[in-house]
């Protein structure tokens, strides 16, 4: 039987399949506010181990993207106790991206928070224009000139033993396409009002420069069942970001807008 026939019939088999899901799920954009309950925060410190990410004059990504994560599980014991926090890894640790969103789905979160820090492509000699900010990245398909980000958060999968896991589906075949609407539509909008939630924070309240929402193909948001959101904390190689990443004021800053986005969030969600 050619390609051609068997594509046809993967096609029909596909619609089908889509057609069956939308039947026992919510509309695709939304998640019923009936009996919503934010119960369950996956804080995914990022990097960890062999894989140091983006580095600074003094300091590593792993190291600083740790520190905040364990201030904010810290903060939500104290200030939202009701409120169960997951770490995807709580030491120096190289952690697998599949094995980040395998922890966060079985432990059926409801919020998955992915903590960065940002490098501009100049590198740490780079002086004339700093780079500086936040920027909050939600998962989305590829498109053209947005794939720099992607490809950094994603190169963590080039450590790993076994790359073949990673082959992501053609978002361009049809047939693909309907497959991926079906599983990444019902928590984007979500995932755009949290970060959203976080931007407003960062911005209004603590002043900061933000680069805004945008959207990535992170593996470890694809693949996360749940809203999600990564934050990119600041440039890491800003001389001036470094020392403020890397500060128990800074570092307390971030994990205080982060927990009030969640509020913010888990308000809005009780209140529809």
């Amino acid at each position: 039987m050619s390609n051609k026939y068997l594509r046809l019939i993967f096609s029909a088999i596909t619609i089908v399949f889509y057609g069956l899901l939308c039947s026992f799920t919510p509309a695709a954009d939304t998640i019923k506010a009936s009996g919503f309950k934010l119960k369950t925060v996956i804080i995914d410190a990022g990097h960890g181990g062999k894989d140091a990410g983006a580095r600074g004059l003094s300091s590593f990504e792993k190291n600083v993207t740790l520190s905040i994560a364990q201030k904010l599980q810290d903060a939500i014991k104290a200030q939202i106790p009701d409120l169960n926090t997951i770490m995807t890894r709580s030491d120096d640790t190289f952690i697998e991206l599949r094995r980040r969103s395998d922890i966060a789905n079985k432990s059926q979160g409801n919020l998955f928070i992915s903590i960065h820090c940002n490098s501009s492509a100049e590198g740490t000699a780079y002086r004339a224009h700093k780079q500086s900010g936040v920027m909050l990245l939600v998962y989305g398909l590829k498109r053209a000139g947005e794939q720099l980000e992607a490809m950094r958060e994603n190169a963590s999968i080039l450590i790993e033993k076994d790359q073949t896991r990673y082959e992501a589906l053609d978002a361009t075949d049809p047939a693909n396409a309907i497959i991926l609407d079906a599983f990444t539509k019902k928590y984007r909008k979500q995932s755009v009002h949290f970060g959203e939630y976080l931007n407003q924070e960062f911005t209004e309240t603590d002043g900061r420069p933000s680069i805004g929402v945008r959207e990535q193909s992170l593996y470890v948001l694809a693949n996360s069942a749940m809203p999600a959101v990564l934050i990119e904390t600041g440039f890491i190689n800003n001389p001036e970001e470094e020392i403020y990443l890397n500060s128990e004021e800074g570092q307390q800053q971030i994990v205080q807008t982060i927990v009030r986005a969640i509020m913010a969030y888990r308000a809005a969600q009780m209140a529809q």
